[in-house]
């Protein structure tokens, strides 16, 4: 019976993953993270290292809707492969210390984590300004190198892909949106497929974890999400050529601070 209510709880959370990601053009990992703790949690599986699970298993259903993504927006042009190439290294160095810390931390401490950084990501969804610049060119030489791995590093953390703070350092540095979404969607695999290999060999042997976990990524999670997301995902995208998209991204950014903010409280309760 628990296998049934994971297995519908796992199928909603990937529909509205998918509808979300593709109405607004962020990415699914800000909603699988806490959705997937407060799934486990709910159902009675308890460890130290659940929030690892979640961030590892929402870091692999990205590297297939990262790719997917990515490549949509390759057949539109929109895609600036030089950014890619440029920051791929940085990021990977990045997305592995994320997963050497995260390996030593205790699920509290991960949510702390989350928790502030979800707020940080909601206030600037709610407040920023496409007008907003720090300069006319994206980074380069040591700049770019020092921003690249804390983009990997702390997308790692969060179990999220590259757009969260990919997106707003493109634009703020002058990129139109349009290209600064599709190049982050390609951020997403760079961070994702290091750190969920990573992930793969980690936390072997942990009894509270959630049935069909290898490592730290809950396979049973990572199917039925991505096959969830990969049907809502179109659906979503033909949603918002309908609608306005911005007091839709500051109901959601309210929705993302709420999320944070639950999730410091409970790592402050416990």
């Amino acid at each position: 019976m628990d296998l049934i209510w994971l297995g519908g709880m796992l199928l909603a959370i990937g529909a509205f993953a998918g509808v979300v990601a593709g109405l607004l053009g962020v990415g699914g990992g800000i909603i699988l993270v806490p959705a997937l703790y407060y799934a486990f949690a709910s159902l009675g599986y308890e460890s130290d290292g659940l929030m690892q699970i979640c961030v590892a298993t929402s870091l692999a259903t990205i590297i297939v809707t990262s790719v997917r993504s990515t490549l949509s927006h390759h057949k539109k042009g929109a895609v600036d492969w030089a950014i890619l190439r440029g920051w791929a290294p940085g990021i990977a160095i990045g997305a592995g210390l994320g997963v050497l810390l995260a390996s030593g931390l205790k699920s509290q401490s991960m949510m702390l984590i989350f928790g502030g950084l979800g707020v940080s990501i909601g206030l600037y969804m709610a407040f920023g300004r496409s007008q907003w610049r720090l300069g006319d060119a994206v980074p380069t030489g040591v700049r770019r190198a020092l921003a690249a791995p804390v983009i990997g590093f702390l997308s790692t953390l969060m179990g999220i892909g590259g757009g969260s703070f990919g997106v707003p350092m493109m634009t703020l540095y002058g990129r139109p949106i349009h290209q600064a979404v599709a190049t982050a969607a390609g951020f997403g695999a760079l961070i994702a497929l290091p750190s969920t290999l990573g992930f793969l060999f980690s936390g072997w042997g942990d009894p509270g974890a959630p049935p069909f976990t290898i490592g730290r990524v809950n396979l049973a999670a990572f199917a039925v999400i991505v096959s969830m997301t990969l049907i809502t995902a179109p659906l979503g995208a033909k949603l918002a050529h309908g609608m306005n998209p911005k007091p839709l991204k500051r109901v959601f950014a309210g929705f993302i601070i709420l999320m944070a903010l639950n999730m410091l409280r409970k790592a402050f309760a416990g």
